[in-house]
């Protein structure tokens, strides 16, 4: 939830006369709709946070760390072009509203970046110092040139302005509201993943319960239908006992039943098609059949019962609140380019800008590190969480991000485009085959204590790939033409 109208003048109280008069000497763009400005007072240096996400609007004092792209986005660029430097004259919300301005001079002009805090309708601009938008994060073209004009409250913000969410049990810290109002988006972003984690898994879990059930009940009916053969064996025994005095074309012989102590006459039915031979094989063979479906299907349905009561167990934990996820299996892979990998023939390449780039066969974008400071810029900094992620099993090399539109999966030869560099640039690149581990971009993690580059994995899946000089060929003419 966005903050209110009063916890912003809070909020303002609190930092603008620590800020006026200093100086922004660096900003950043984490996200989209995510500002960071690094604000140098006499003495101390100060993080700004400016969210104009729609559900988490805010401004504060901030000492999250934030992971920022490799490049930054436009609108960050040309912040930094205009307003790195810039100093700050004032900070003032503007009617009592979700709305601050920054009021700056950069380079001897003065201008303004407004900050609209309005919910689904947040926005960041820059104004020159006729007040009219230069800029805005948004990116709404017909802005640009326009004399800015505050929007209109509506009638929920004037009741709910006088609502302050952060004003009890602040801690104790040099800018208490604002260390409050971080630690709590923090925590409702970490408990947004987690929420995000116990849907996905319970989504999986009713879908693996109903697969199960069904499995279950073809097993049922499997081994229902091999019971009807039960008894062929002594039906084969009689037959067996008795082939002297069947003739084909019989459609059934009646024989002494010497398995019964009372010897009753028992009437079997025959195939007329079949020879007497032909007949009694047919019943042994039906009765190993129900053997075998005892051997080995009352097992399976034992082992799909505990597994459905586990997943059914999980499930019920999930709904009633106490479910945690589970530890997952971690490998951590201690990257770094292979110091020979790629070779001369790739020179030009490496001079192209940050990461090899390279196009799959299907036409989708690939990317490769070319040493640790880029392996971790490119998988903690460009990747986003649904792409995918390589690297070759057990050896030093490059990290590969394959680019993924939300919801799809990888075409086959694109993983294995993306598998081959994997293997090209690493220490594997000698023997020309091996390993590659794959995985999306969400189940690496950075390795606390480590070198850069240095990750933890899970989730992944293994394909076994050799150096073949027709792919590779293909994808660099492909990266030649780009």
């Amino acid at each position: 939830m966005a903050l209110s109208a009063t916890d912003i003048t809070n909020v303002i109280d609190e930092c603008a006369s620590v800020l006026t008069g200093g100086w922004i000497q660096k900003i950043y763009q984490p996200t989209d709709r995510t500002l960071v400005l690094e604000i140098r007072t006499p003495g101390r240096t100060h993080r700004l946070l400016i969210s104009c996400h729609p559900d988490t609007a805010r401004l504060h004092f901030t000492t999250t760390a934030f992971q920022n792209p490799p490049t930054p986005p436009p609108f960050c660029q040309f912040l930094r072009a205009h307003l790195q430097g810039a100093r700050i004259e004032r900070i003032e919300q503007i009617q009592g509203d979700r709305i601050v301005q920054l009021v700056l001079t950069a380079k001897d002009v003065p201008c303004t970046l407004v900050a609209e805090l309005t919910g689904k309708t947040s926005n960041l601009l820059v104004l020159d110092a006729s007040g009219c938008i230069r800029r805005d994060v948004n990116g709404v073209k017909d802005h640009v040139g326009q004399l800015y004009a505050p929007p209109a409250r509506s009638q929920w913000e004037r009741a709910t302005a006088g609502h302050a969410r952060f004003s009890q049990d602040l801690p104790a810290s040099p800018f208490p509201l604002s260390a409050a109002i971080d630690a709590h988006y923090h925590k409702a972003a970490a408990g947004s993943v987690i929420e995000t984690v116990r849907n996905a898994r319970a989504g999986q879990l009713r879908k693996s319960i109903k697969k199960l059930r069904r499995r279950i009940e073809a097993w049922h009916e499997d081994l229902a239908k091999a019971e009807k053969y039960m008894a062929y064996d002594r039906y084969g025994e009689l037959i067996k006992a008795n082939l002297g005095t069947i003739r084909r074309g019989q459609t059934d012989v009646t024989v002494v039943d010497y398995f019964d102590e009372e010897l009753p006459s028992l009437t079997i039915p025959l195939d007329q098609a079949k020879t007497p031979q032909g007949n009694m094989d047919d019943y042994f063979r039906k009765h190993r059949k129900y053997l075998t479906a005892e051997r080995e299907l009352r097992p399976r349905i034992r082992e799909g019962e505990r597994e459905l009561g586990t997943l059914q167990g999980e499930l019920t934990a999930i709904e009633q609140g106490t479910w945690q996820p589970p530890e997952q299996p971690r490998q951590i892979i201690r990257t770094g380019t292979a110091s020979r990998a790629g070779g001369g023939k790739d020179r030009q390449e490496q001079r192209q800008g940050p990461f090899r780039r390279f196009t799959s066969s299907d036409g989708l974008a690939i990317y490769v590190g070319k040493n640790a400071r880029e392996n971790d810029e490119l998988t903690f900094g460009l990747a986003k969480s649904d792409d995918l992620w390589l690297h070759a099993r057990g050896a030093p090399g490059s990290h590969v991000v394959v680019r993924l539109e939300k919801g799809t999966d990888p075409p086959p030869e694109t993983i294995r485009d993306a598998a081959t560099l994997a293997l090209l640039y690493s220490d594997l690149k000698k023997s020309g085959k091996g390993d590659v581990i794959y995985t999306r971009r969400k189940w690496v993690k950075k390795a606390k204590g480590q070198a850069p580059g240095a990750v933890i994995v899970t989730q992944e899946k293994s394909l076994h790939v050799s150096l073949e000089k027709k792919r590779l060929d293909a994808l660099k003419a492909r990266s030649a033409r780009e």
